[in-house]
């Protein structure tokens, strides 16, 4: 009978070293797929056409030309890794349609796209511009980039172009002439595969963040001193987002946000139509000079685009909600172009606004109601508690 145990026991003892071998450690990682592209620090451009391009944090990576990430292929950057832009427009990051960036910071090392020059300005180099695969509403299926020349839009909203998070980009926004200019972020058809979180532009020469058609969803967005508008978007875009805070800086600006569905068809669908909760946008002041600011509106909303807003903290504007458009002004009526809990916490000179497509002013009080206690961001004009660590511009 012992020996039968002892026999079982040594039976049982080799089945869980087989099983116990056979099992994957939860420490181990699949070792990404090696890349032929090379780089160089100092003079960081090039094409990677396959495999996984991973950056060194230790390492300041001076962009002198394009960066195009292809399909097939993934940028990854660690935290705490600094890439500066060197020669306006032709430097630039570029993720093609099927290409991954995976930007890893974390809110006690942020990564920094940033200029290389000595004395930094707005428009010192391009922007990050990310291609997906998700829907737009130009009339065909897919498109060409207004920058960098690439395809996009499709009929994937899932499609997943990688993961950005604690990414701060600092004075971007070249300009090719007075129509094409970078963004901070271009998100050109971006599906909600693609995670974007915790993220800043910062002092650019156009938009801060533009998404043009797409389903990408953001959380923790900030957008400071952008010389055109801080947020916008066109082309169908449709993302639920939380947590976003803009603010006109640098005696530059235009709007906290500039909203179309699609400017050549009014009506053409997919409609954009985000959700955005928890918003703050802080402007220059009710009188201050159109010349240099614009319209000076909080939100222009136009061109038959849809929203939802909840949460709203407005400050410094002369227009709150500016609305155009019949199909805007129809979408107010029809509560599929509202916001919900605004709080106009100082010198916001008009709240609400209308006018239809024949520049007749109609009354589109309804379509905001006011809260004493919404918080914006997440603490009213100030700097919110989630951006502490890793912003700046506050």
């Amino acid at each position: 009978m012992k020996k039968s145990f002892l026999k079982l026991f040594g039976l049982f003892a080799m089945s869980a070293a087989v099983l116990t071998s056979c099992t994957k450690s939860e420490d181990d990682e699949p070792t990404p797929p090696s890349s032929s592209f090379v780089v160089d620090a100092n003079n960081f451009q090039g094409t990677i056409t396959d495999g996984t391009v991973t950056l060194n944090a230790g390492l300041i990576y001076k962009l002198t030309g394009k960066i195009q990430v292809n399909n097939g292929a993934t940028l990854t950057i660690p935290a705490g890794t600094r890439i500066e832009g060197m020669n306006g427009t032709s430097s630039y990051i570029a993720v093609a349609q099927g290409g991954k960036i995976n930007v890893l910071g974390t809110a006690a090392s942020p990564v920094v796209f940033t200029s290389g020059k000595t004395t930094k300005a707005a428009g010192d180099w391009g922007g990050l511009v990310i291609c997906g695969k998700a829907p737009i509403n130009v009339g065909t299926v897919t498109a060409q980039s207004e920058v960098a020349d690439l395809t996009y839009g499709g009929t994937i909203a899932n499609d997943n172009s990688g993961s950005i998070e604690y990414l701060r980009i600092e004075y971007a926004g070249a300009a090719f002439n007075a129509t094409k200019e970078f963004n901070g972020i271009s998100f050109f058809g971006v599906g909600s595969g693609t995670t974007v979180s915790n993220v800043e532009a910062y002092h650019g020469a156009d938009d801060g963040f533009e998404f043009f058609g797409g389903t990408v969803n953001t959380s923790n967005m900030i957008s400071i001193g952008n010389e055109d508008d801080q947020f916008d978007w066109t082309e169908g875009w449709n993302g639920t987002n939380t947590n976003w805070y803009g603010k006109l800086d640098f005696g530059k600006g235009n709007r906290g946000i500039e909203a179309d569905n699609y400017e050549f068809n009014f009506t053409a669908s997919p409609n954009s139509n985000p959700t955005i909760s928890n918003l703050t946008l802080v402007g220059p002041g009710s009188t201050a000079d159109a010349v240099i600011y614009g319209e000076n509106q909080a939100l222009k909303l136009r061109r038959g685009t849809k929203g939802l807003f909840s949460n709203v903290v407005l400050a410094n504007w002369k227009t709150g909600f500016d609305v155009e458009s019949d199909e805007c002004i129809a979408a107010v009526t029809a509560l599929t172009l509202k916001a919900t809990d605004v709080n106009y916490t100082s010198d916001v000179a008009t709240k609400t606004k209308g006018k239809n497509t024949a520049a007749t002013a109609v009354d589109v009080t309804a379509m905001a109601t006011e809260s004493a206690s919404a918080t914006g961001a997440g603490n009213g004009t100030a700097a919110p508690t989630w951006a502490a660590q890793w912003s700046v511009g506050f």
